[in-house]
C-alpha cells in the first residue's frame, strides 16, 4: 500500500516508517511541511500523494500545555485529525488515528475496553476524544488506536528522562498513584503494520502488557539500566501539582485486538530490557 504517516519525525512515525518501508510505499510528512489544521491545505495535499491509508501520529501531546493552550490544542488535536479524515474520505482512504488512554477519567478501578464510557478530565484528554469523534463521524474507513505511556529511540520520553536523571542525582521523586501500561513504539509499530492488512476498522486498545505506577516503573528502568545507588521515593499526584489533572487508574485491556485473532504485545519489562539495550 502507498502509506501516508503524518508527524513523521516524531517517536512513533519514525518507528512506523522504519517497520512499514520493506513491504509498503511510505511518505512521511511533518509540521514543516503539511499543516493539519488547514482543511484545504490538508485536502489538497493528500488528493495530491493519494495514499491508501494515513496514519495519523500528528498530535500536540504536551498535557500541561495544552491547559493553557487550550486553542491550539483543539486546532492540532481535534480539527487536525477532522481534517485528514475528510481528505481520506475524498479519496476513499483508510486512517488510522493514534489516541490515548486520557480520554477515560480513571476511575473505573479496572483496565477499560474500548466500549467503556468517555470521560476526559483533562483538555487534552478532551481535545483527543473530540478528534476521534470527529474520525468516526466523518469516516467510515478509520481504525482508532488507543495507547499509553509511550516510550522510544527519537525524541524525549519518560525512560530517558529517568536515565539521565540517575547519572545527576542521588534521589528521585516519583508518583505512585498513577498506573498504565508502558508501551514501546517499535512494539505498536509492529501491531500497527499487522492492524492495516485487513478492513477490521473501529476501535483498538494496543499496548504492551502488564500494568505498573510510575513509580514501578522507574524502578524497573533503574535497574535494568544498571543505575546504582539511586534512591526512588514514592509521592502522590497532589504533591506533584501538575496543572493537567491525570486518571489515576487507565491500563488499556487490548480487547478487541485480541477478539480479532491478535496476539497480545510482550511485557513491558521485556520490552524496556530491550529498549534500553538498543540506546
Amino acid at each position: 500500500m502507498r502509506v501516508l504517516i503524518t508527524g513523521a519525525k516524531g517517536m512513533l512515525g519514525t518507528d512506523l516508517a522504519e517497520v512499514l518501508q520493506d513491504t509498503h510505499e511510505v511518505i512521511g510528512v511533518d509540521m514543516d511541511n503539511f499543516d493539519i489544521t488547514n482543511i484545504k491545505e490538508t485536502v489538497e495535499n493528500i488528493n495530491e500523494l493519494r495514499p491508501d491509508i494515513v496514519i495519523h501520529c500528528a498530535a500536540y501531546t504536551n498535557v500541561d500545555g495544552c491547559e493553557s493552550e487550550m486553542e491550539l490544542a483543539y486546532k492540532v488535536n481535534a480539527l487536525g485529525p477532522r481534517n485528514v479524515a475528510v481528505a481520506c474520505n475524498e479519496i476513499n482512504a483508510a486512517m488510522v488515528h493514534i489516541s490515548t488512554d486520557y480520554v477515560f477519567d480513571g476511575t473505573k478501578g479496572a483496565s477499560y475496553i474500548e466500549d467503556d464510557a468517555t470521560n476526559a478530565l483533562s483538555v487534552y484528554g478532551k481535545c483527543k476524544l473530540a478528534g476521534e469523534n470527529y474520525v468516526r463521524t466523518v469516516l467510515n474507513k478509520h481504525y482508532i488506536v488507543r495507547t499509553q505511556w509511550l516510550y522510544g529511540k527519537n525524541g524525549k520520553n519518560f525512560v530517558k528522562t529517568m536515565v539521565n536523571l540517575s547519572k545527576e542525582r542521588d534521589e528521585i521523586r516519583v508518583v505512585n498513584d498513577q498506573f498504565g501500561s508502558p508501551t514501546y513504539t517499535l512494539d505498536l509499530a509492529y501491531a500497527i503494520k499487522e492492524l492495516i492488512q485487513t478492513p477490521a476498522y473501529g476501535i483498538y486498545h494496543i499496548t504492551n502488557s502488564g500494568v505498573v505506577s510510575w513509580y514501578e516503573f522507574t524502578k524497573d528502568i533503574l535497574e535494568l539500566a544498571g543505575a546504582q545507588g539511586v534512591n526512588v521515593v514514592p509521592i502522590t499526584t497532589e504533591e506533584i501539582d501538575r496543572p493537567a489533572p491525570r486518571p489515576k487508574y487507565s491500563p488499556l485491556e487490548n480487547f478487541y485486538w485480541k477478539l480479532n485473532g491478535h496476539e497480545q504485545l510482550r511485557s513491558y519489562k521485556q520490552a524496556l530490557a530491550d529498549y534500553l539495550e538498543e540506546i
